[in-house]
């Protein structure tokens, strides 16, 4: 992945494996946009930009394979399903995540979007349990778009000694943050009623 960092075909690349990571690919897209940052500093916020769009429209992706293709009209998973629950992400994750979305909607898709939790099991899943598209799509769109440009910001800002700092405690900030945006919500949310 790292080898198109220095192609002219970068910024497609990103994009790609964006869309991609956002409905069926391992492999997260912060890899290349950290690489294309610091190849083109004064590019970040493009790269961002492509890697926002990208995962947007792949969450979208997402979103109509759970909808459209993940169980038969009798309610059995279908053969997609099934190599997903071998291959992708576990039944029981998968279940898991219908449970959270009764609870929080929102909240779920915008914690996985910004956190390390597997996106592509969220966006699938959303689709499934027919989860608000509008809801689906400002979620996506506030947690991938504070996730890809605070990477590219901090790269922008602070150069190449940003990158161990990135590498080593980016997901644990991302769990940090996301722990307390939600809960000063839901402390606004106690004080208001």
């Amino acid at each position: 992945m790292l080898s198109w960092s220095e192609s002219k075909w970068g910024g497609v690349a990103l994009f790609i494996f964006a869309f991609a990571e956002s409905s069926f690919f391992p492999i997260p897209p912060d890899v290349l946009l950290i690489a294309l940052c610091f190849g083109a500093t004064n590019r970040s916020f493009r790269y961002a930009a492509i890697c926002l769009a990208g995962s947007v429209l792949g969450a979208l992706f997402g979103y109509g394979i759970g909808y459209f293709l993940w169980q038969h009209p009798s309610g059995e998973y279908t053969a997609l399903a099934n190599f997903f629950f071998e291959n992708v992400f576990s039944l029981e994750g998968f279940e898991k995540v219908a449970h959270l979305y009764d609870q929080y909607n929102f909240w779920i898709v915008f914690t996985a979007g910004f956190t390390p939790l597997p996106y592509k099991l969220f966006t699938i899943s959303g689709g499934l349990f027919h989860i608000n598209l509008t809801m689906f799509i400002i979620a996506s769109i506030i947690s991938r778009g504070l996730r890809f440009f605070l990477i590219s910001w901090l790269i922008w800002k602070f150069g190449r000694p940003i990158k161990g700092f990135i590498d080593k405690h980016f997901n644990w900030l991302a769990i940090v943050f996301t722990v307390l945006l939600i809960g000063s919500f839901f402390l606004v949310g106690h004080f208001v009623k």
